[in-house]
């Protein structure tokens, strides 16, 4: 199953124009709302550190193994025009097909909750670090204008929503079907032959067998996809059909 890393902004310094918080305080609440949507599609992440640099989150991406690296930033315009500007933007770096069609992907899903759909776009650009200095295929989104009144209520206002538009362009690029979730439960694995459930990559019987979870195993389970459950088991997630799985 894919694992990604969750970088949102560690700018605790760019105060949203409202006085709510920072672009680190209301990209981290992001973070916040799209872990458990990731969890029920099979999608493992690490956060990087908000106490740290875009150094550090680059320097912890690029110590592990990742399918994607996903930047969560809101945006500010330059001097003299503060608050004039509106918008979202997926930076993506250019001569990557998978960063390119990541960021296609989120601009497209944007459009469809953003008042302003027009102003939804995707960029290349060679300048910004955490799409040019991760190993991993890397967006970075800049989601809306914090210097704006009308931007910052949107963001504030729109959280789980926009959490939930993320983790469905994630599950599109990775090529998973979307699993609303539900509240995390343990299971257990039952056979009646008393062999293993295995744990795929996709739900289906021909799916990829990531691991074989021994009979009277229990599990977490996440959420639910046509008779399948999404299931966390050790160290591995993935779909288990949900008729060897009791809850």
């Amino acid at each position: 199953m894919p694992k990604i890393f969750l970088s949102p902004s560690t700018q605790e310094y760019n105060q949203y124009l409202t006085g709510a918080g920072s672009e680190e305080y209301f990209m981290n609440l992001l973070a916040d709302a799209m872990e458990p949507l990731l969890l029920s599609n099979g999608i493992q992440f690490t956060r990087n550190d908000p106490r740290g640099t875009v150094s550090d989150s680059i320097r912890q991406s690029n110590a592990g193994s990742y399918d994607f690296h996903l930047a969560l930033h809101s945006n500010a315009s330059g001097p003299g025009s503060e608050g004039r500007s509106r918008g979202i933007v997926a930076f993506y770096y250019p001569g990557s097909a998978n960063s390119q069609r990541a960021a296609e992907l989120f601009a497209a899903a944007l459009r469809e909750i953003y008042p302003l759909p027009n102003q939804v776009t995707t960029r290349s650009t060679t300048t910004l670090a955490e799409v040019k200095r991760t190993k991993a295929p890397a967006v970075l989104l800049e989601i809306g204008y914090h210097d704006n009144a009308a931007d910052a209520q949107w963001i504030a206002g729109h959280i789980e929503l926009i959490a939930q538009t993320l983790v469905q362009a994630m599950t599109e690029y990775f090529g998973l079907p979307y699993v609303y979730p539900g509240p995390s439960q343990p299971g257990l694995a039952v056979t009646d032959s008393g062999g293993p459930v295995a744990l795929r990559a996709y739900p289906s019987a021909q799916g990829q067998v990531i691991t074989q979870i021994p009979n009277g195993t229990t599990v977490t389970v996440f959420g639910q996809y046509q008779g399948w459950y999404v299931v966390l088991y050790g160290e591995s997630i993935g779909y288990a059909n949900a008729a060897f799985i009791q809850l």
